[in-house]
């Protein structure tokens, strides 16, 4: 006898309990971890080096391949001065590249060399698609060390251009440099 078949001849209430579980089941399977994951990364002060201001971010650090692939997914709202730094062990292909699937905001993106300048950014937007295949993927196109998420229009609106530095506590190379040095 089948599950189905079982249930045929259980009471109304056990019916409904049971599709309200499985419900809640499939609810929680589905279920954005947005604000749940952005309380467990660890959070850590980062400026930006331009030739005439340093601009202060406090950023998310994503270290974990599973940190760095889960990123600002399921976000609605990051803060204007916030954004989250992705950290590698290894340099990072130009090949290499960042898509958008199920990230809400527009965001911009700065991949950093090996000195922690920005070697090249991107504005990047949101995929509407429920297929993550349908993504764009925004390819870095020069080989990184890391890279920054922060809202689309930041650097822009900043001035900041490539070659800028950014630092942060704990970067290998320690504080920025001149870039003449």
């Amino acid at each position: 006898m089948s599950i189905f078949d079982e249930l045929r001849f259980a009471s109304r209430w056990k019916q409904s309990a049971f599709l309200a579980m499985l419900g809640a089941m499939l609810l929680l399977w589905q279920w954005p971890a947005g604000a749940e994951e952005s309380a467990t990364l660890e959070r850590v002060p980062l400026e930006i080096h331009t030739a005439s201001e340093r601009h202060q971010l406090e950023v998310e650090l994503a270290r974990s391949s599973a940190e760095r692939q889960k990123g600002l997914m399921d976000r609605d709202h990051l803060p204007e001065n916030a954004g989250m730094l992705f950290l590698y062990e290894e340099a990072q292909s130009p090949r290499g590249g960042f898509w958008m699937y199920r990230t809400r905001l527009p965001l911009d993106i700065a991949f950093l060399d090996a000195d922690g300048r920005i070697a090249a950014k991107a504005t990047m937007q949101p995929c509407p698609s429920r297929n993550a295949f349908e993504c764009p993927v925004t390819l870095a196109g020069v080989t990184y060390y890391a890279a920054l998420e922060v809202n689309a229009g930041y650097f822009e609106s900043r001035g900041i251009e490539m070659g800028a530095c950014v630092s942060w506590p704990g970067r290998q190379g320690g504080e920025c440099r001149s870039a003449t040095d």
